[in-house]
């Protein structure tokens, strides 16, 4: 195990051990509100965690008590200047977009509250493990603020109805629901926590690092297409992984009843 952050009062750690990196967000005090400084140093995290290939899997935590509670209130307020909160909505929309087209699968470790840009984080990566404390709400409508940002995510997440209730209301929900509405895939106690992120990271780095690869990129290139052109598109992708020497040795060791010895090409 290697940690690549240069000092504890980083505002992102960075922790590798077995192909899995993982970025804590380390203001715990704020409860690792996304100050713009944050935001900076979670983006330039993700864009080395992105172009290094030993890392097979990116998991993104809080330090403390909570997983995130969305952008820095106060900092907010500090500025008058508009210019400013556009500029610092848009650079944590890169951060999103980031996630979105890391190579890499990215899982968010839930404990706390994850609130506005917190629960916009959630909803960006592409998979999530809570705890069974954590809540998430978008709370912006509660100082009229509407979160506008993280609807974008939680609309690709959730229904219509529950994602306009959370947008709406401002109110908590609890981990089984956000499960249930498809903002997380898994909820455990926290004593369990680190376990079920690690099976699953597990799970992942036992597969072709190519065929993951091609997979989350061609996810979410095709979630806009119109029917036709999706199923082209995956076609084409399908018929280029299958011309892989990964593609060729899983379907030879399937065969041969072996574990396949993947090479990433």
């Amino acid at each position: 195990m290697s940690a690549t952050a240069h000092a504890e009062d980083a505002l992102v750690l960075r922790q590798d051990e077995s192909g899995v990196a993982t970025l804590t967000l380390n203001r715990p005090k704020q409860y690792n509100a996304l100050s713009q400084a944050m935001l900076g140093a979670l983006q330039a995290a993700l864009e080395t965690v992105g172009a290094d290939p030993g890392i097979r899997v990116v998991v993104i935590a809080g330090a403390g008590p909570a997983f995130c509670a969305g952008h820095d209130l106060k900092e907010m307020r500090s500025h008058t200047d508009p210019a400013f909160h556009r500029a610092l909505f848009a650079q944590c929309g890169q951060v999103m977009l980031t996630i979105n087209r890391l190579p890499q699968p990215v899982i968010a470790r839930i404990h706390g509250i994850a609130t506005a840009a917190g629960c916009q984080l959630v909803a960006a990566c592409d998979l999530a493990v809570a705890s069974e404390n954590a809540r998430f709400a978008t709370s912006g409508i509660n100082v009229g603020l509407f979160c506008a940002t993280p609807g974008v995510a939680l609309s690709r997440n959730l229904g219509r109805k529950p994602a306009l209730e959370l947008l709406l209301t401002g109110e908590f929900i609890d981990a089984p629901t956000a499960m249930q509405h498809g903002l997380i895939n898994q909820v455990v106690p926290l004593a369990q926590l680190d376990a079920a992120i690690g099976k699953l990271t597990d799970s992942i780095c036992n597969k072709s690092a190519l065929a993951i690869r091609m997979g989350k990129e061609l996810f979410y290139r095709q979630l806009n297409m119109p029917l036709e052109d999706a199923y082209a598109c995956a076609s084409e992708m399908m018929a280029c992984n299958m011309n892989s020497e990964d593609a060729r040795e899983g379907i030879d060791a399937f065969i041969a009843k072996r574990k396949p010895n993947w090479k990433g090409c």
